[in-house]
């Protein structure tokens, strides 16, 4: 199998290094906007760089793997559907509802493959957190309390572009909790906060945010994010039932103290990143989609997926913005196609 990636920073890296280890790929072909990356990795990796986009294409691949800049997404999705290629993608499609509706319906139009990189659903907690709330352990789910806190802000250039705290970050955990829970958001209010460096104020974004989110079964979940966690990389999601509770990414890493005095002590190399603390799950989700790519299983994450942590997000940034609650079915692109 012959694969094409399409992006070679951070995480294009990542997956890079997954894919060119694999027993069932047999090369990739890489290229950049940086070209000069992309050489750098095909040769510590043994592989082929290629000069642009156009000679993934043209070359030949069994598969194309997009990790570029969100703004690139939708329009490479689309012209891999239209070549017939299975795609796995980095979330979001786009950074709107619209651009993300047209690039899933020339998947779907094409009758190709599109599995999105939400990488906490190959993660051993959440997958646990999911088997609990399903088998029934929990009882009745009553509450869910999500976060997700990055130790350091990004660089002032990345914030426009990447969408914003709700789009960028607290997608995954609108993504995991539609997963874990098997139910549907059906109304969000929400606030954020930029009372943090001058750089968010002026890309129109928040460094703090929380919203308290409705489920179409009564359960009441709140979640919560935060550039400026300066413990460390927090990830975390609390599932209540009225017979029992579970907590995910609570572990000698995780960047909390207690002020009990027999509570357990601060953590000693607490998470850095995203990358360090989803790394297996990172590995697994593109061994998902070489087995995908070769018939072996169904698609874990497909575009519809997707679109559904959009549409939540794009309801917790109106409600933000207009101060008010807004019910998931003002927005285009409803569950009915989605599968939990």
């Amino acid at each position: 199998m012959r694969i094409g990636v399409i992006g070679t920073g951070r995480i294009g890296t990542v997956h890079a290094n997954t894919l060119s280890r694999h027993r069932d790929v047999g090369s990739l072909i890489l290229t950049d906007a940086d070209g000069g990356r992309a050489q750098e990795l095909a040769h510590r990796l043994g592989e082929t760089a290629a000069p642009g986009v156009d000679e993934i294409f043209r070359w030949g691949v069994d598969a194309v793997v997009i990790t570029t800049a969100t703004s690139a997404h939708a329009e490479l999705i689309g012209r891999a559907a239209r070549a017939g290629l299975p795609v796995f993608c980095e979330k979001p499609i786009a950074l709107d509802l619209t651009g993300t509706l047209q690039a899933i319906g020339e998947v779907e139009s094409a009758g190709t493959i599109l599995q999105m990189g939400f990488q906490r659903r190959f993660d051993t907690g959440y997958a646990g957190a999911r088997e609990a709330v399903r088998s029934g352990r929990l009882g009745r789910l009553h509450t869910v309390r999500a976060l997700t806190s990055d130790q350091a802000p990004p660089p002032a250039a990345w914030l426009a572009p990447s969408g914003g705290l709700y789009r960028d970050t607290l997608i995954h955990d609108f993504d995991v909790l539609r997963w874990v829970t098997g139910r549907e958001v059906a109304d969000v209010y929400a606030a954020g906060s930029d009372a943090g460096p001058v750089m968010f104020r002026e890309a129109g974004d928040v460094d703090t945010a929380a919203a308290v989110l409705t489920l179409d079964d009564g359960t009441l979940a709140t979640a919560t994010a935060t550039r400026l966690n300066g413990a460390g990389y927090d990830v975390r999601m609390e599932l209540a039932g009225e017979l029992d509770q579970v907590v995910v990414g609570l572990d000698e890493r995780t960047p909390i103290a207690s002020t009990e005095p027999t509570g357990p002590p601060a953590a000693d190399k607490p998470w850095p990143g995203f990358l360090e603390r989803f790394g297996p799950a990172y590995e697994a989700e593109l061994n998902a989609f070489v087995d995908v790519v070769r018939g072996e299983r169904a698609n874990p994450c497909d575009g519809r997926e997707a679109l559904q942590a959009l549409r939540i997000s794009e309801a917790c940034e109106t409600s933000r913005r207009e101060r008010r609650p807004v019910a998931l079915a003002e927005l285009p692109g409803g569950p009915q196609n989605a599968a939990l």
